[in-house]
This record gives structure tokens, sequence and C-alpha cells, in this order.
């Protein structure tokens, strides 16, 4: 299977759905509880963290609809990538105002790229995907998310990176498989990667459990909430380099700049190599 068998998968660009959803109480205060924060109960009408709506508009497919990995089967409003691996490879968020507890919610997804490429372990597929996230009040956010497709193999990792030194804030990680399944349930996420340990080894090669991406850049925000609690983050984006596993644990790391209102965020594996890079801008 080459690039040029993917060709027709350009026509899914610009085709959107529309979900509407509620910022219930109950997924945040979930979130917090597996962040290992001590937040007061969040109340209707008060900011929900960044990356809060990452907790609702979730992918309620039936039993049945689930494949073989534990992801929706292909179909539906994703392009039908002939691939079997689906990864999330990083995003861009640029916050308007903070998402309110108790607000009703619509999110508008709309594909903007499908672009096939050639990998080092075989053909690979990138889908990027705008969601505009509003309320009654209009726009509150916008999340540019980019998706991998791979084949079957396990992929070989880029040359290793030395993570940064000398950073202004660092919180020390252990990605147990009570984290991962935690973080499973409350984004309703059913990749068998992050929670079925012969699967992940045994079936798709990794060496241990793949800690989610989306979990690694909430670990990055939190480590951002908790050294600046008054800041507001109003933009972040970030970029997957390496995976993470149960296997050790790791460091979430930021160097900060007060003169730009900004901040880089990494993490850092029991390696020293970075995994993930982000950057943050508050007001």
């Amino acid at each position: 299977m080459g690039i040029d068998d993917f060709a027709a998968l350009g026509e899914w660009v610009g085709k959107s759905e529309t979900r509407h959803d509620v910022a219930t109480a109950a997924p945040l205060m979930a979130l917090a509880a597996l962040l290992d924060r001590d937040d007061p109960e969040p109340r209707a009408g008060e900011a929900a963290p960044p990356l809060a709506h990452w907790l609702y508009f979730l992918p309620m497919y039936r039993q049945s609809e689930a494949g073989p990995d534990g992801h929706q089967l292909r179909g539906g409003f994703l392009p039908p990538v002939e691939l079997p691996r689906r990864m999330w490879a990083g995003s861009r968020l640029e916050f308007l105002r903070p998402l309110e507890v108790g607000a009703a919610i619509e999110r508008r997804s709309t594909i903007r790229e499908v672009t096939p490429k050639q990998g080092r372990s075989g053909p690979l597929v990138f889908v990027t995907v705008r969601h505009d996230v509003s309320d009654a009040r209009g726009l509150v956010l916008t999340d540019e998310h980019d998706i991998v497709y791979r084949g079957e193999t396990a992929p070989r990792e880029a040359s290793a990176r030395r993570a940064p030194e000398g950073e202004t804030w660092r919180r020390e990680i252990r990605p147990d498989p009570v984290l991962l399944f935690r973080y499973s349930a409350v984004t309703f996420n059913s990749h068998r990667i992050h929670y079925d340990h012969p699967y992940v080894t045994r079936i798709e090669g990794y060496p241990g459990l793949v800690v989610h991406g989306p979990l690694i850049a909430t670990l990055l925000v939190d480590l951002f909430r908790r050294s600046l609690p008054a800041a507001r983050l109003t933009r972040f984006s970030f970029r997957a380099l390496k995976p993470l596993y149960d296997t050790a644990p790791f460091a979430t790391c930021g160097a900060h700049d007060p003169s730009a209102r900004a901040a880089k965020l990494w993490t850092r594996d029991a390696a020293g190599d970075v995994t993930m890079e982000a950057a943050a801008e508050y007001a």
C-alpha cells in the first residue's frame, strides 16, 4: 500500500459535523481527582479549566461498533483511512474566554487537511481537524487537532533528542495503570493500548501501556496551572515526539518568561529525552 492508494481521501477535506453537550461538573471533578488536585466542587457559571472541552462531545459509539483495537470502526465523520493504527500527534488551541460550568455547548468540527506521507516504517496519513466550541454567547475556543494513521508494525522512534535543562517548574509523574485507566474512563476512550497490557505488548509491539497524548498535554497544562494559578491561558500548542509508557516515571517541566507572558513546556522521560514539547501564552 503506497501514498497513491490514499489520494481519494482528499475528498473528505471540508467535511464537517456538529455535536452538542452540557459542561456538567462531574467530569471536571473526575479530572481533578485523577490529577491529584484539591479543587473545590465546580459551580454553575464558574470557569472550567483549560482543555475541559476534551471531557465533552465524547464518541459514544455502541459496543458492536468498536474495532479490534478498541477504536470506533472506520467510517462516519473521519475519512476511512485503511491503516489500522491511529494516534493523537498534537494540537494548537486558542482560548477566547473560559468554558463555563453548566453551559450548553456546541462543537463544530471540520476536516482541514488530509495528507498522505511515506514514513520509515511505511505509509502514514495525517488528518487535521479544526474544532470550534461555542456557547450561547458565541465562540469560546478553537482546537486544531492532528491525527496520524499508520500500519500494523510499531513505529520506529525518531532520533532521541535530549530534553532541556534548567527548568523553572518540574513535577514527577508516575504513569501507573490506575492513572491511565482513570483517564480512559473520564474521556470514554476504549483504545486498548492504554489499558490492555497483553494487547499492547504482543499485538502492537510496545514495551508497555502507552500514556495518552492528551493526558500528557493535560499534565503539562496542570503544571502551568499549579505554577501560575492566577494566569488565564490564552494559547496552547503541543507536539508529541516520542511515546511514554507505564514502565517508568517521567517529568513535566516548564520554563517561564514573565516578560512575554509565556512559557515553554515539555516532558522528560527516564532516559532524559524530550517526549512532548508545548508552548503556552497567558493573560
